[in-house]
């Protein structure tokens, strides 16, 4: 875990204030591991070593229905896989409080746009709005690769995974990601999309 973040403290210390956006760029560091013990998810730390966001599968990897939740456990998204003879999408339900908003629809949708067998992973993301879901955010990676962009509708970047290094400049492992997320972003809804991919990736 030291090695992971060198400023790691606790859960206890944690501020849920990363869960909603601000106006500063940050980089957060994501862990493709659960904290519970032989459980499947990731954990993510902000650049203080808090833990602010985890996702923990006690089932098994690449469950159809995960749980993003902050340092408390407080559920943020629930997402959901929905499955198709062929092709298939996920779904993200936003949580307040201790209640779904929208019941009856998603907050997001990410469907995969290239051929499976494509080396290439590149997803459209519908996010919801008062009348219908309208094409917002593309995601954009390798097979089997954690690192990933995430770009809005006009092609800008928002947030950019990379594999991390430590301050010497050794690689941690492709396990181990620095998530840069511009400003103004919400940091919850990125961790969300970043759960995803890692689901289509077989990394959660």
């Amino acid at each position: 875990m030291a090695k992971i973040h060198p400023n790691y403290t606790s859960t206890s210390s944690s501020n849920s204030s990363c869960c909603v956006s601000s106006s500063e760029r940050e980089t957060f560091t994501v862990w493709m591991k659960s904290l519970v013990f032989h459980g499947n998810g990731c954990t993510v730390f902000n650049s203080r070593g808090d833990v602010v966001f985890r996702v923990d599968n006690y089932q098994q990897r690449c469950s159809r229905k995960v749980y993003l939740m902050d340092s408390n456990g407080k559920v943020l998204f629930t997402i959901s896989r929905k499955k198709l003879p062929i092709f298939g999408w996920w779904e993200g339900f936003k949580w307040t409080g201790n209640s779904r908003v929208g019941v009856e629809r998603p907050w997001f949708q990410v469907r995969r746009t290239h051929p499976i067998l494509s080396k290439d992973v590149s997803c459209i993301v519908n996010l919801k709005s008062d009348e219908n879901m309208g094409s917002c955010y593309r995601i954009i990676g390798l097979e089997g690769k954690s690192a990933l962009k995430i770009l809005d509708f006009s092609g800008q970047i928002v947030a950019e995974a990379t594999q991390k290094q430590s301050s010497s400049g050794v690689p941690l492992g492709e396990d181990v990601l620095a998530l840069m997320v511009e400003g103004n972003a919400d940091r919850s809804l990125i961790m969300a999309l970043v759960t995803v991919y890692g689901l289509i990736n077989n990394k959660l």
